[in-house]
């Protein structure tokens, strides 16, 4: 039976979209892989355009949520942010809970060229998290 895991950030449009591509990517069919915020900003471009670069399309993804998946009963939820943590509403689940608050990558101030590589070393600290997520716990 494929495990059910939920990540968990302010807005749903950086960190959580690109740890839901990573672990959608690692875990295969292993797991149905969900990504929702406190709150919903959209799918942030950046985020897309940092995973195309690595090979993984999140450009179909969207920003939804927690509240929208409250019924289901998750073996996994993620935070990756320490907001998102401290707002998270109760899940009456039995899901392991796991926290790594990574940096927000849109905070990220500079040139152009200093914002993508603060994208590229964000998204690698995710990815990195991600598939060692899936060897420990899948």
């Amino acid at each position: 039976m494929k495990k059910k895991i939920l990540v968990l950030c302010t807005g749903n449009s950086c960190r959580s979209q690109i740890a839901e591509g990573y672990l959608r990517f690692f875990a295969g069919d292993k797991a149905e892989v969900y990504s929702a915020g406190v709150e919903t900003h959209g799918v942030n471009p950046r985020a897309i355009a940092t995973m195309k670069e690595d090979g993984i399309d999140i450009s179909t993804h969207t920003s939804n949520n927690v509240d929208e998946y409250k019924d289901i009963d998750f073996d996994f939820v993620i935070t990756v942010c320490d907001n998102a943590r401290e707002r998270c509403p109760y899940f009456p689940t039995r899901a392991k809970k796991f926290h790594y608050n990574f940096p927000d990558p849109a905070k990220a101030k500079g040139t152009e060229e200093e914002i993508t590589e603060e994208f590229r070393r964000v998204r690698q600290l995710i990815k990195n998290y991600c598939e060692r997520f899936v060897i420990d716990e899948l």
